[in-house]
Protein backbone atom coordinates (compact mmCIF):
# COMPACT_ATOMS: atom_id res chain seq x y z
CA UNK A 1 0.00 0.00 0.00
CA UNK A 2 2.79 2.42 0.86
CA UNK A 3 4.31 1.87 -2.58
CA UNK A 4 1.00 2.54 -4.30
CA UNK A 5 0.52 5.82 -2.44
CA UNK A 6 4.07 6.92 -3.16
CA UNK A 7 3.68 6.05 -6.86
CA UNK A 8 0.37 7.96 -7.13
CA UNK A 9 1.85 11.07 -5.52
CA UNK A 10 5.11 10.89 -7.47
CA UNK A 11 3.85 9.88 -10.91
CA UNK A 12 0.18 10.87 -10.77
CA UNK A 13 -2.71 8.68 -11.84
CA UNK A 14 -3.26 8.56 -15.61
CA UNK A 15 -6.80 9.27 -16.73
CA UNK A 16 -7.64 11.20 -13.55
CA UNK A 17 -7.11 14.69 -12.19
CA UNK A 18 -4.21 13.44 -10.00
CA UNK A 19 -1.04 15.06 -11.39
CA UNK A 20 2.55 13.88 -10.99
CA UNK A 21 4.37 15.77 -8.24
CA UNK A 22 7.88 14.27 -8.50
CA UNK A 23 10.52 16.37 -10.25
CA UNK A 24 11.46 13.28 -12.26
CA UNK A 25 7.91 13.18 -13.65
CA UNK A 26 7.63 16.90 -14.38
CA UNK A 27 6.38 17.97 -10.95
CA UNK A 28 8.04 20.24 -8.44
CA UNK A 29 8.73 17.99 -5.43
CA UNK A 30 11.99 16.28 -4.55
CA UNK A 31 12.00 12.59 -3.55
CA UNK A 32 12.38 13.52 0.13
CA UNK A 33 9.30 15.75 -0.08
CA UNK A 34 7.31 12.93 -1.69
CA UNK A 35 8.39 10.65 1.17
CA UNK A 36 7.25 13.21 3.78
CA UNK A 37 3.85 13.49 2.10
CA UNK A 38 3.30 9.74 1.77
CA UNK A 39 4.43 8.98 5.32
CA UNK A 40 2.10 11.73 6.55
CA UNK A 41 -0.81 10.22 4.62
CA UNK A 42 -0.11 6.80 6.12
CA UNK A 43 0.32 8.09 9.68
CA UNK A 44 -2.85 10.20 9.64
CA UNK A 45 -5.28 8.10 7.65
CA UNK A 46 -4.04 4.53 7.60
CA UNK A 47 -6.34 2.19 9.48
CA UNK A 48 -4.84 -1.31 9.45
CA UNK A 49 -7.46 -4.03 9.44
CA UNK A 50 -10.26 -1.69 8.37
CA UNK A 51 -11.38 -4.08 5.65
CA UNK A 52 -11.35 -7.13 7.96
CA UNK A 53 -10.89 -9.60 5.11
CA UNK A 54 -13.64 -7.90 3.07
CA UNK A 55 -13.20 -7.84 -0.68
CA UNK A 56 -13.85 -4.22 -1.70
CA UNK A 57 -15.12 -3.34 -5.16
CA UNK A 58 -12.41 -2.14 -7.54
CA UNK A 59 -11.85 1.57 -7.95
CA UNK A 60 -12.58 1.33 -11.67
CA UNK A 61 -15.59 -0.49 -13.08
CA UNK A 62 -14.69 -3.85 -14.62
CA UNK A 63 -17.88 -4.20 -16.65
CA UNK A 64 -20.69 -2.03 -18.02
CA UNK A 65 -23.48 -1.10 -15.65
CA UNK A 66 -27.08 -2.19 -16.05
CA UNK A 67 -29.53 0.64 -15.32
CA UNK A 68 -32.47 -1.64 -14.44
CA UNK A 69 -30.34 -3.70 -12.05
CA UNK A 70 -28.95 -0.45 -10.66
CA UNK A 71 -32.44 0.75 -9.80
CA UNK A 72 -33.06 -2.49 -7.88
CA UNK A 73 -29.70 -2.20 -6.08
CA UNK A 74 -30.51 1.44 -5.25
CA UNK A 75 -33.81 0.35 -3.67
CA UNK A 76 -32.02 -2.33 -1.65
CA UNK A 77 -29.00 -0.37 -0.44
CA UNK A 78 -29.68 3.35 -0.80
CA UNK A 79 -33.39 4.18 -0.72
CA UNK A 80 -33.74 3.90 3.06
CA UNK A 81 -31.61 7.04 3.42
CA UNK A 82 -31.88 8.85 0.05
CA UNK A 83 -35.57 8.23 -0.48
CA UNK A 84 -37.59 6.88 -3.41
CA UNK A 85 -36.02 7.80 -6.73
CA UNK A 86 -33.04 9.34 -4.97
CA UNK A 87 -34.86 12.60 -4.23
CA UNK A 88 -33.79 12.77 -0.60
CA UNK A 89 -35.00 11.22 2.60
CA UNK A 90 -34.92 11.61 6.36
CA UNK A 91 -31.28 10.51 6.61
CA UNK A 92 -29.77 11.54 3.26
CA UNK A 93 -29.92 14.28 0.69
CA UNK A 94 -30.98 13.96 -2.93
CA UNK A 95 -28.55 11.98 -5.07
CA UNK A 96 -30.48 12.71 -8.26
CA UNK A 97 -30.37 16.50 -7.98
CA UNK A 98 -29.66 18.00 -11.41
CA UNK A 99 -26.82 20.20 -10.16
CA UNK A 100 -25.14 17.42 -8.18
CA UNK A 101 -25.23 14.97 -11.08
CA UNK A 102 -23.96 17.63 -13.48
CA UNK A 103 -20.93 18.28 -11.27
CA UNK A 104 -19.93 14.72 -10.33
CA UNK A 105 -18.39 12.24 -12.76
CA UNK A 106 -19.28 8.58 -12.95
CA UNK A 107 -15.96 7.87 -11.23
CA UNK A 108 -16.86 10.34 -8.49
CA UNK A 109 -20.19 8.56 -7.99
CA UNK A 110 -18.42 5.19 -7.82
CA UNK A 111 -15.98 6.50 -5.26
CA UNK A 112 -18.80 7.84 -3.07
CA UNK A 113 -20.72 4.54 -3.27
CA UNK A 114 -17.61 2.56 -2.33
CA UNK A 115 -16.19 4.82 0.39
CA UNK A 116 -19.38 6.39 1.68
CA UNK A 117 -19.29 9.88 3.15
CA UNK A 118 -18.01 9.31 6.71
CA UNK A 119 -18.03 13.05 7.43
CA UNK A 120 -21.80 12.98 6.84
CA UNK A 121 -22.43 9.64 8.52
CA UNK A 122 -23.07 7.91 5.19
CA UNK A 123 -21.90 4.27 5.14
CA UNK A 124 -19.58 2.65 2.63
CA UNK A 125 -20.48 -0.26 0.34
CA UNK A 126 -20.69 -2.58 3.38
CA UNK A 127 -22.84 -0.54 5.72
CA UNK A 128 -26.31 -0.26 4.22
CA UNK A 129 -27.68 -3.77 4.69
CA UNK A 130 -26.20 -5.58 7.71
CA UNK A 131 -24.26 -8.66 6.65
CA UNK A 132 -24.77 -7.98 2.93
CA UNK A 133 -22.16 -5.72 1.32
CA UNK A 134 -22.74 -4.46 -2.20
CA UNK A 135 -21.10 -6.58 -4.87
CA UNK A 136 -18.75 -5.17 -7.49
CA UNK A 137 -21.53 -5.39 -10.08
CA UNK A 138 -24.13 -3.77 -7.79
CA UNK A 139 -21.83 -0.78 -7.31
CA UNK A 140 -21.36 -0.53 -11.08
CA UNK A 141 -25.10 -0.85 -11.67
CA UNK A 142 -26.03 1.80 -9.08
CA UNK A 143 -23.58 4.20 -10.72
CA UNK A 144 -25.15 3.46 -14.13
CA UNK A 145 -28.61 4.15 -12.69
CA UNK A 146 -27.49 7.42 -11.09
CA UNK A 147 -25.71 8.52 -14.28
CA UNK A 148 -28.89 7.78 -16.26
CA UNK A 149 -30.64 10.43 -14.15
CA UNK A 150 -28.44 13.24 -15.50
CA UNK A 151 -30.27 15.76 -17.60
CA UNK A 152 -28.70 16.88 -20.85
CA UNK A 153 -28.81 20.58 -20.01
CA UNK A 154 -28.85 20.96 -16.21
CA UNK A 155 -30.46 24.12 -14.99
CA UNK A 156 -32.04 24.93 -18.39
CA UNK A 157 -34.85 25.50 -17.68
CA UNK A 158 -34.50 25.47 -13.94
CA UNK A 159 -36.05 22.41 -12.42
CA UNK A 160 -39.14 23.12 -10.33
CA UNK A 161 -38.39 20.01 -8.24
CA UNK A 162 -35.08 21.54 -7.11
CA UNK A 163 -36.90 24.55 -5.67
CA UNK A 164 -39.62 22.49 -3.98
CA UNK A 165 -36.99 20.89 -1.70
CA UNK A 166 -35.43 24.15 -0.48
Amino acid sequence: MAGAIRKAVAKGVPGTAMPAFAESAGGMLADKQIEVITSGIRSRWSQPGILNAANPPSYAAKSPGNIAHGELAYKTYCESCHGPGGHGGAKGSSVTDDSFLALVSDQGLRTIVITGRPELGAPDWRGNVPGKPMSEQEVTDVVAWLASRRVQYPGQPYSVSNYAQH
